[in-house]
């Protein structure tokens, strides 16, 4: 019997929270000094299991957490008031979370294997808003009738079919995407994909002597200067492979650039802008083609994890959700690289789900056992 086997399923699949940054974080700030109930760590675990729950208010949270012995164990306490879950949920610092989420990603980064193909580290940019009503939310106005929250997010290739969350930034929904490009393009010898919201000239220059490289799609009013042209393979998708300046005049870029040029399915031209000149054409297309996997990322968190669903209308509630939202997806992503499944994560998310107060063993069955077909179908009677 090995040491895992005792564990419910929940306490394994929080276990790999830092419980010692918390209970330092807590003992500098005070923040759990005379609680006597709702401390800081069982706040977590009650808010990211909310999560994937999907509950849809504090009231849902206070119900499921007193109809269920399993949760009285792993907390501590068998009852809980919504004005309470409320307090604390505004109180506890976004700061922490981030920081909670951070040590996630260095454990999913130490478990996921290194690409060691010749195109390297690739990781992409995006940001997804969230629409708020602008009566409950007037903190987070952007525009005279509405309100809103960005998220801008850094994710990277864990294996072909899957990315993780690697680094955040929360603003409120008015920031333009590239103005958060020095929080998250800071690592030498990595291609990061970005969308036109990203582009900036005055930064490729400076990125392509510090080895940084980048794969975006070109505005079509570019003002660009052809230099060379490179040979584009017979029957290629690629229609042209110049060498390019940007701009002109003063404002004209001192490093050169590569456009690849080629068509979507509806016949549309797109420009595919980048500073690696080892790659294939096609290579480069095939590498800007896999940043819709980040757009995947973020509808998965907003159908399976509620991110658009908030229990509290202020900032520091916000922005507690969304951490502690990422912190969930990430917990959940280390569960099923430990169990080594070829089940998807949503299907993991699932199973833990209806099975989060069994034993971890029960459901590490469970989620290796392989489905038995129980019907045949409809078989065809031979007339004799």
């Amino acid at each position: 019997m090995d040491k895992d086997t005792l564990f419910s399923s929940f306490g394994k699949w929080v276990a790999p929270l830092n419980r010692k940054l918390i209970s330092d974080w807590t003992l500098e700030f005070g923040d759990d000094r005379y609680v006597k109930k709702l401390h800081t760590l069982a706040y977590l675990l009650i808010f990211i299991d909310a999560q994937l729950q999907q509950h849809r208010g504090l009231r849902d949270i206070v119900a499921d957490i007193q109809h269920h012995e399993g949760f009285h164990s792993e907390l501590g306490m068998d009852s809980i008031s919504t004005s309470q879950l409320s307090r604390k949920n505004n109180k506890v610092s976004p700061e922490l979370l981030q920081q909670l989420f951070c040590d996630l990603v260095g454990q999913i980064s130490k478990q996921s294997q290194p690409d060691c193909s010749r195109i390297g580290n690739v990781k992409l940019l995006d940001s997804t808003t969230v629409s708020l009503c602008l009566s409950k939310y007037k903190w987070a106005e952007y525009r005279k009738t509405k309100a809103g929250i960005k998220l801008h997010l850094r994710v990277a290739f864990c294996d072909p079919d899957t990315v993780y969350p690697e680094k955040a930034v929360l603003t409120s929904a008015k920031p333009a995407d590239r103005t958060e490009m020095d929080s998250l393009i800071d690592e030498t010898h990595v291609t990061y994909l970005f969308d036109r919201g990203y582009l900036d000239y005055a930064k490729f220059n400076p990125y392509s002597l510090d080895r940084i490289f980048f794969v975006t799609r070109l505005k079509d009013n570019a003002i660009i200067e052809s230099l060379e042209e490179f040979n584009v393979p017979e029957h290629s998708l690629m229609t042209r492979d110049p060498m390019v300046k940007l701009g002109q005049g003063k404002k004209q870029t001192n490093m050169v650039f590569r456009l690849i040029e080629t068509t979507d399915l509806k016949g549309k031209a797109i420009r595919i802008l980048t500073n690696r000149f080892d790659l294939t054409a096609e290579e480069i297309g095939d590498l800007y083609r896999n940043r819709w996997k980040i757009e995947t990322f973020f509808r998965w968190i907003k159908q399976h994890l509620k991110l658009t669903r908030f229990y509290g209308e202020q900032e520091h509630a916000v922005w507690n959700q969304i951490w502690i939202c990422l912190i969930a997806y990430a917990l959940l992503l280390l569960t099923k690289l430990e169990l080594s499944t070829s089940k998807s994560l949503r299907e993991v998310g699932r199973l833990l789900k209806v099975m989060r107060f069994r034993y971890w063993s029960e459901f590490r069955e469970v989620v290796h056992r392989k489905l038995l077909r129980s019907s045949k179908g409809r078989q065809k009677v031979s007339k004799s």
